[in-house]
């Protein structure tokens, strides 16, 4: 009853965070959007009031006009919208997911033995220590180099040096599953703390100010916005970090931390090519399609440098019968998939629950090979090929 009840809760889980997600993520890919579009307001009025920049939209039948105040507006609106809680409920319910799944079961999904032998508390608290050491390190960056000229350059230098060493850490430490997982965590958590610490506290002064009828600090605002920044250029990476769970080949890879690394790069000379083609249209800045070269050439080179050695062929009977498959399920598979504990709601401990999942043990098995989970039980590539041949017979089950 626990496993069922952890599956429901890790699918009701990633499905809030999916949500939350795409609404963060969307609201800001929109603001990166609305700052390099805007172009210098041509109402003299506006102009006299503070504006520095305004755009034209038509969207859903109607037509839209926001305004940039850089500083303050003239006057105080009435209602004013904060854009928080779709990051601190992205991060929330990505916590809380991370929780249920890798923290709750860290012996099955944190440790691999062949990567690093220890103990379940010792990994948990190293998974956690990921996630709060980062975040005071890049904080700790962008305090001693502020955000005066030349300041963005060498923040991104370093914080990107900071990210590399956290990628090769996380692969030497936890099963590669976990380690791509954890560096979208510790990205993720950065992000949101970026946030929590500083855009909206900043933000908050800002308004403070304004009703106080005193004079606004711009260093708020300048804050914010290379905090804002480094968000956009974190979110990529950390997409891919999330999805690369469900491909074995990037995690299980002997290079895994190379792969993480130029695949966060990638993402990032991507996200570069579109924040700055904004500007182009506007004449701001040259094409930036070398960014989007970039990052298009490095998928490319990844796909090329990884592709898989040929399987060696194993000799396998025409015909496998239940009985030869039913004993690789027992010896590799049942302590996860029996009556004991049915990880995943799949039992392959019987001839009906063998039938009833034989696609998904073929696919999970022989296709994607994520099960055993780090191949913690040492399935073979014979035993792997008899029950892919099994399948291929019709999955007999008598």
């Amino acid at each position: 009853m626990e496993t069922y009840l952890l599956d429901w809760a890790n699918l009701l889980l990633r499905w809030l965070h999916v949500i939350v997600a795409i609404a963060w993520i969307g609201s800001s890919f929109y603001f990166v959007f609305l700052d390099s579009s805007l172009t210098t307001p041509e109402d003299e009025k506006l102009r006299a009031e503070g504006a520095t920049g305004e755009i034209w939209a038509v969207h859903g039948g109607g037509f839209y006009h926001p305004v940039k105040y850089a500083v303050s507006p003239p006057k105080m609106p009435g209602h004013l919208h904060w854009f928080y809680w779709e990051s601190y409920s992205t991060w929330l319910s990505g916590f809380a997911l991370f929780l249920v799944s890798y923290l709750w079961s860290p012996s099955v999904y944190l440790i691999d033995p062949n990567v690093m032998a220890w103990s379940p508390p010792a990994a948990i608290a190293a998974a956690l220590a990921f996630l709060v050491v980062f975040w005071l390190l890049y904080d700790a960056i962008c305090r001693a180099f502020g955000t005066g000229p030349g300041a963005d350059a060498k923040v991104g230098a370093l914080v990107a040096v900071l990210v590399c060493v956290g990628a090769w850490l996380a692969c030497q430490l936890f099963a590669g599953r976990a380690a791509f997982l954890l560096m979208g965590a510790m990205l993720a958590t950065a992000m949101s703390a970026n946030v929590f610490f500083w855009i909206i506290p900043g933000q908050r002064k800002v308004v403070a100010a304004l009703k106080a009828g005193q004079p606004v600090d711009p260093v708020h605002g300048q804050r914010a916005k290379q905090r804002s920044v480094h968000n956009t250029y974190f979110t990529l990476p950390v997409l891919f970090a999330m999805l690369s769970n469900h491909y074995s080949f990037t995690y299980n890879h002997p290079q895994n931390w190379l792969v993480l690394i130029l695949m966060m790069l990638a993402g990032a000379a991507i996200r570069q090519f579109f924040v700055m083609r904004h500007g182009y249209k506007l004449g701001r800045n040259p094409h930036p399609w070398p960014y989007a070269a970039v990052g298009v050439l490095l998928l490319l080179g990844l796909i090329v440098w990884m592709k898989p050695a040929p399987v060696p062929v194993v000799a396998v009977p025409a015909s496998v019968s239940y009985a030869q498959v039913s004993a690789i399920m027992e010896q590799r598979c049942v302590m996860c998939h029996g009556a004991a504990l049915q990880s995943k709601n799949v039992r392959v401990d019987s001839p009906e629950a063998m039938r009833q999942h034989a696609q998904t043990i073929y696919q999970q098995v022989v296709v994607t090979r994520q099960m055993p989970m780090n191949n913690a039980t040492g399935i073979t590539e014979e035993e792997r090929a008899l029950v892919a041949q099994w399948f291929k017979s019709g999955a007999p089950v008598e």
